[in-house]
């Protein structure tokens, strides 16, 4: 599972990141809110959001992850105490919020609770396998390596396994909530079916898409 954290504080930022990488998580850190800003659409599945960073603050961030991703947590770290700050933390959407100065533990035990750890490998078959590492599927130990999109289709897939995926997710999810034409998504699903065998991907009529693995 790979997270976003913005923290402009560099021990802090470092003693995050190391703590939460040994546990599993990739993290792609940033002390500046307009990086992190920009990176949004890279496919993570959970924002760790300090407020008080430089260019873009962590609330404006919040804002527009919740323009195109509804279910993805959000962990709020702050120093404010500011009652309507932490209201307007939990009005744009964030899961939680988390005061400092606290302790690692207490960030690594928020994580866990919201944001599973995703296998690094998922297989879908003895010979056919995801690497989330690498953003790469393997097929009888041939490498494929996917465009952004199909990367974070494949993303957004294996988080909502087993389960109905619309149209109107995917768009928001991949194409950042941009207008995208049906027959630009049913392409771009078609593309990914050619990496893999059509029995991973079943098209559920009128509605979308239901990614079926074990």
């Amino acid at each position: 599972m790979k997270l976003l954290l913005l923290e402009d504080n560099k021990k802090l930022n470092e003693t995050i990141t190391k703590r939460l990488k040994l546990k599993g998580y990739k993290v792609e850190s940033f002390m500046d809110g307009a990086d992190a800003f920009n990176a949004i659409s890279e496919g993570f599945s959970c924002f760790i959001l300090d407020i008080n960073v430089p260019n873009i603050d962590g609330i404006k961030i919040l804002k527009k992850i919740r323009e195109y991703y509804t279910e993805v947590p959000v962990i709020i770290i702050s120093a404010s105490v500011e009652l309507d700050v932490i209201k307007q933390s939990y009005d744009f959407g964030c899961n939680d919020y988390l005061k400092k100065p606290f302790f690692i533990d207490e960030l690594e035990i928020k994580v866990q609770k919201l944001c599973k750890i995703q296998d690094e490998l998922i297989k879908f078959d003895e010979n056919c396998y995801f690497d989330f590492k690498s953003s790469k599927i393997v097929i009888n130990n041939e490498e494929i390596r996917l465009t952004k999109k199909e990367k974070l289709l494949m993303n957004l897939f294996l988080d909502n396994k087993n389960q109905i995926l619309s149209y109107e997710s995917i768009e928001n999810y991949v194409w950042e909530g941009n207008y995208v034409s049906l027959d630009s998504i049913r392409s771009l699903v078609r593309r990914l079916r050619k990496h893999l065998d059509n029995k991973y991907v079943t098209t559920v009529i009128d509605t979308g898409y239901i990614f079926k693995t074990n």
